[in-house]
């Protein structure tokens, strides 16, 4: 048997030999041993009022989340505006941009467990010192040189420092593609919820105005009270008074509706001063009334923010293997074919060939401790990241907690607002008669009138919440990318 063949034949079955890769081999981590969300049951639903937004609304654990899950709100300007957004928004393009630039760092690795080849030609004027034997046959001292070769090294991962490398960036790809349904998940609830925040805001503005005029029509019959003799005049400047502060109340809500108008043609990907067609109110939008609350042991598996969480704790946990390998030896096989001639058209003669093949083994001997503490903080990146995950679940059980206890709340909220707004209307409709019967005081229609706009505000926000820790509960809960068909198939399981 040729040498070079028997040491081929070494390096290859070392590298064959190779089975595992040094270093742990990552485990998932448990889901939480936790039965539910709050401490007490979930009631069966919720409390129910006559009005817009007021139905019952019934916790489901069974119910699974549609990865278009606005669309149970039944608005189509909502579902049009989100559509336009995933279109456009600058955000969603950079994240998935930043998937590209991960997947393709991981296939960049990838390419090191295949040998490297190269070809090179070096053509070169040489002149061989006097003193010197010539390299040529024909001992001329002044000549030229053509070198054609081919260059070949393969690096057999022995130890498998490789294979976690690369085990490493795919949880790292793995991670920002979770981190993209993250920012897609972001980006769907940040405009659901700035839509109803417009919907309150145009009702708010609708309940200030609707007192504006009552307060205007009060004035009218105040000024007529007055010159029949029947009030003071300190009566009609009061309500004078009364009037320009609710006047004064409208500029400052509608600058906040400019605003979040000014927030949905940013989500959407547009600049402020292209109007948005889509407009919003509490009458355009249906409540969902089966809410989806998902099993404990699920939601670590559909929270993206957790996913992504439990990726990079996958990727620290090859680094381990990483840093491990690089403390053992490290074999290059190399080999090297071509051929040189003085002359050009001589290059690939008979006489003019060479090659070459050889193996390298280097094992770390005294590195100054590099080696040892770079093991080391390798490990303690993976607690940090364990303690990063433990942490992003809690968070992610908390939103969960808060939502469930939000939408609960704000259902005994709605009830008891509309009681206060339906009893508010009718003192202010009682005070308003005896107003023009001459049977009450100025002062008491005063507070009454100040009692009813407090209490359609209050009415209007109530409603708004139940629409948005709506939203709050899918985004805690993951929002549904799964049953989406447009989500990379890696991502599922």
């Amino acid at each position: 048997m040729r040498p070079y063949t028997s040491l081929t034949t070494i390096f290859l079955a070392l590298a064959l030999a190779a089975g595992c890769a040094v270093g742990p081999d990552f485990q998932r981590p448990a889901a939480p041993a936790v039965k539910g969300y709050t401490p007490q049951p979930l009631p069966a639903q919720t409390t129910s009022v006559e009005v817009k937004g007021g139905e019952a609304q019934r916790f489901m654990h069974d119910l699974d989340i549609p990865g278009q899950w606005w669309t149970l709100f039944h608005s189509n300007p909502l579902n049009e505006l989100i559509e336009q957004a995933l279109k456009a928004n600058p955000d969603l393009d950079s994240a998935k941009a930043a998937l590209r630039v991960a997947l393709e760092t991981l296939y960049a690795q990838q390419g090191a467990f295949f040998p490297s080849v190269e070809v090179n030609f070096i053509p070169s004027r040489q002149k061989t010192a006097g003193v010197l034997t010539s390299a040529l046959a024909n001992n001329n001292y002044i000549y030229s040189l053509h070198t054609a070769q081919v260059l070949v090294s393969y690096a057999p991962d022995v130890f498998g420092g490789l294979r976690r490398q690369v085990e490493s960036l795919k949880a790292q790809a793995d991670s920002q593609r979770f981190q993209l349904e993250a920012a897609y998940l972001t980006l769907t609830s940040n405009v659901g919820a700035a839509a109803i925040q417009e919907a309150g805001l145009r009702g708010q503005i609708a309940a200030t105005k609707q007192l504006i005029d009552i307060q205007r029509q009060t004035l009218g019959l105040l000024k007529r009270q007055y010159e029949l003799g029947q009030v003071a005049v300190l009566d009609v400047a009061a309500q004078e008074a009364a009037l320009a502060q609710t006047e004064a109340a409208l500029p400052p809500l509608e600058k906040q509706l400019v605003q979040q108008r000014d927030l949905l043609a940013r989500l959407a990907g547009r600049f402020p001063s292209e109007a948005l067609t889509e407009k919003f109110d509490l009458s355009s939008l249906q409540l969902p009334q089966d809410l989806p609350v998902s099993l404990p042991a699920k939601l670590v598996e559909q929270r993206p923010d957790v996913r992504s969480a439990e990726e990079q704790l996958h990727s620290a946990s090859a680094d381990i293997g990483v840093a491990i390998a690089n403390r053992l030896p490290n074999l290059t096989i190399s080999a090297n074919l071509g051929s040189t001639s003085d002359a050009f058209n001589k290059l690939f003669g008979g006489a003019t060939g060479f090659w070459s093949l050889a193996g390298l083994i280097t094992q770390p001997i005294f590195q100054g401790g590099t080696l040892l503490h770079r093991q080391r903080a390798a490990e303690a990146a993976y607690d940090q990241a364990a303690a990063q995950y433990r942490s992003t679940v809690l968070t992610a059980f908390q939103n969960v907690a808060d939502t469930l206890y939000a939408i609960q709340s704000d259902a005994e909220a709605l009830k008891a607002a509309l009681a206060a707004d339906r009893a508010a209307a009718k003192s202010l409709s009682i005070a308003r008669q005896r107003l023009e019967l001459g049977d009450i005081s100025y002062l008491s229609l005063l507070s009454a009138q100040q009692t009813y706009l407090q209490a359609e505000i209050v009415l209007v926000m109530a409603q708004a919440n139940r629409y948005a820790d709506t939203v709050a509960l899918f985004q805690a809960l993951g929002g549904g990318w799964w049953n989406r068909s447009d989500v990379p198939a890696e991502l599922g399981g």
